[in-house]
């Protein structure tokens, strides 16, 4: 229980797609090998640009290999066949969690199900698809592009192919909005308004403007030419540029322990603990003092001290402010303790779903007994953090906090752990 006296929500099923894999046992050992999947690409803007895009998804052929049944295959082949590539692949990730948690085998009633999707702007890169089409001939504009341009298309799609008629919302809090909507799903699970919730951070489509204002901001890392552009992204190293933007769709059942037990859907992971605050701002700014409260919060939340965590996947994107206040960070909540890794050097920065993704990372390598390793890491800029090494690490982790900052000042925490994990 937590000290509010709710039960502990727990993981039950998880689902991943993203440049180094297409699955969660992939995933995983693509983690412990340190598998970079950031490469040059070639886009619209100017100058050579580093990326790790999500290859093209095989909607049909996915839903196959997620051993997807013939109801939810029916209906993917009519909401989803022709959607955005970004809602074929949450449709594709989130049969992979559905089946983990055996909601196919042991159902819940609909109604009990909720999602909740993270992020906000997800649609831009569609929009300016539809864009040129208007250019070119308004008539060409299809009708079904008023509903693909919403946020809210992905949450509908997904409801209509896994027959889902719980609550259902989008979460956004900027790079912090996976975290965001975990915290959300935790919050409708100690309100009784579900049994289980479908949480999923789906594929970053940013459109032409929103990615050219991000390198003008000076966020993103430019790739100078013939440099090696797997080695562009160095979170928590004195030679981090900026981040580099990656692409992935994630998603995680949070559900009820009672239920997970009725149904006998293993528990994977708990989340006994979060926290969420804004820093007061507007800017990108990070807030060391924020960040301190945040994480101290969680912590609080899950009955834990700072001495319990074994490890922190930070946020980490690569960016110099935002690196060097989040190891400040660590340093004054843990000192010296725990091990400390970034996912992002490998999976490059996922934006809204970056949250979602790392908590995924987190289980994985919680169940695992291992802990990825920082491949770009040479020259810390905080030498007294525990960083992992170039090569995974053997540890048996037990209790993890996964941080999850925004621009605007969004401030996030959590903290996963083991499920035999007693505060």
């Amino acid at each position: 229980m937590t000290p509010h006296g709710t039960p502990v929500p727990v993981i039950t099923g998880t689902g991943v797609r993203c440049a180094v894999a297409d699955d969660v046992p992939t995933f995983a050992d693509r983690l412990r090998a340190g598998a970079r999947g950031v490469v040059r690409v070639v886009d619209d803007l100017d100058g050579p640009r580093a990326g790790a895009p999500l290859p093209p998804v095989d909607l049909a052929a996915a839903l196959v290999e997620a051993h997807a049944d013939d109801g939810v295959r029916d209906r993917a082949r009519r909401a989803a066949h022709r959607a955005p590539p970004g809602v074929r692949a949450a449709v594709a990730t989130v049969a992979q969690a559905w089946r983990e948690a055996a909601l196919d085998r042991a159902p819940l009633p609909a109604d009990r199900v909720a999602v909740v999707v993270a992020g906000h702007n997800l649609t831009g890169g569609y929009a300016d698809d539809v864009a040129r089409k208007l250019a070119a001939d308004p008539a060409f504009v299809p009708g079904r592009a008023a509903l693909h341009l919403m946020d809210t298309d992905l949450l509908g799609v997904l409801t209509e192919v896994f027959a889902l008629r719980g609550e259902g919302l989008t979460a956004g809090g900027a790079s912090a909005s996976g975290n965001v909507a975990l915290i959300t799903a935790s919050r409708l699970l100690a309100c009784d308004a579900a049994d289980a919730v479908l949480v999923v951070g789906p594929v970053a489509d940013p459109s032409r403007l929103e990615r050219q204002a991000l390198v003008n901001l000076g966020a993103v890392a430019a790739l100078d030419e013939g440099a090696d552009p797997a080695a562009l992204c160095r979170p928590f190293d004195r030679g981090h540029r900026g981040f580099v933007p990656g692409q992935a769709c994630a998603a995680v059942v949070l559900e009820r322990p009672g239920s997970a037990a009725s149904r006998g859907a293993p528990a994977l992971a708990a989340l006994p603990g979060h926290a969420a605050r804004m820093a007061g701002t507007s800017l990108a700014h990070p807030s060391a003092d924020d960040q301190v409260e945040v994480v101290n919060a969680a912590l609080r939340a899950a009955g834990l001290d700072p001495a319990d965590v074994d490890y922190v996947n930070a946020h980490a994107t690569g960016t110099p402010l935002g690196d060097r206040t989040e190891a400040g960070t660590l340093l004054r909540v843990f000192g010296d303790g725990p091990r400390v890794n970034a996912t992002k050097a490998l999976t490059g920065h996922c934006l809204h779903a970056a949250g979602v993704l790392e908590a995924v990372a987190v289980v994985v390598q919680l169940r695992g007994g291992f802990l990825h390793p920082n491949p770009n890491l040479r020259d810390p800029v905080e030498p007294g953090l525990r960083h992992t090494g170039d090569r995974a690490e053997d540890v048996r982790a037990r209790v993890a906090l996964s941080n999850g900052f925004g621009f605007g000042g969004v401030t996030t925490s959590l903290v996963i752990t083991d499920p035999e994990v007693t505060p």
